[in-house]
């Protein structure tokens, strides 16, 4: 008689721990990740939960006159679907940038590019990586800049571990974020009025993964 109304709250608990038991192995994958890119242990629960959180904030920068917007509209590239941002202002683009997905990879790329004493390995390993980013990278109208997700860390941890092979992770982190965020966004900033988007965000929607999760990967794999 007890038994069916128990049932959902111990199936609820379980759901409850797996979401907690996941949390914490994401938790303790970023922190091992973060270790081996060189971030100081006593920055990494900031930087951690920039990271988690940053991808849902958007800071814009600012506002170019566009001839049309296209309405909202979900589209699939490359196997994920990109919901289209709402309308801010009608005939104008919002130019943002998104915490996670480009802010935090450039302060952390600039503190480590600072750092390290191979720069130069650095500087060309985000030459190598924009340009294959920039030949994958697809203009998605009334979204923003797509780019694969599976490409981009390969190619990171290769020049990681073929430019610098002791000190590949922070190598594959700054080629892979910067590099992936200079062949998506920047280098595609002119062709903003194709777009027809409301919003466009700089390492933000498609091309968060290529440009944070590149970086992160890249360090794990090297």
């Amino acid at each position: 008689m007890i038994f069916p109304l128990a049932l959902p709250l111990v199936l609820g608990l379980f759901l409850l721990l797996l979401v907690v038991l996941v949390f914490v192995v994401e938790l303790g994958i970023l922190g091992y990740a973060y270790r081996k890119i060189g971030v100081p242990s006593r920055y990494m629960f900031v930087v951690m939960l920039l990271s988690l959180l940053g991808s849902h904030v958007n800071i814009p920068l600012y506002a170019m006159p566009v001839e049309r917007l296209l309405p909202a509209q979900n589209v699939v590239v490359f196997g994920r679907v990109h919901v289209a941002p709402p309308l801010q202002e009608e005939g104008v683009t919002i130019i943002a940038i998104n915490v996670g997905g480009a802010l935090l990879p450039l302060i952390l790329s600039l503190y480590l590019f600072l750092r390290s004493s191979v720069r130069w390995r650095m500087l060309l390993g985000i030459a190598v990586v924009a340009a294959i980013v920039h030949s994958l990278a697809q203009i998605v109208p009334g979204v923003g800049i797509a780019v694969p997700m599976i490409v981009p860390p390969l190619a990171a941890a290769a020049v990681g571990l073929v430019l610098a092979f002791r000190r590949a992770p922070p190598v594959a982190y700054v080629s892979g974020s910067m590099g992936a965020l200079i062949g998506a966004d920047l280098s595609n900033l002119q062709r903003i009025g194709e777009l027809g988007a409301p919003v466009v965000s700089i390492g933000g929607a498609g091309t968060f993964d290529g440009v944070f999760l590149t970086g992160i990967i890249a360090g794990l794999l090297a």
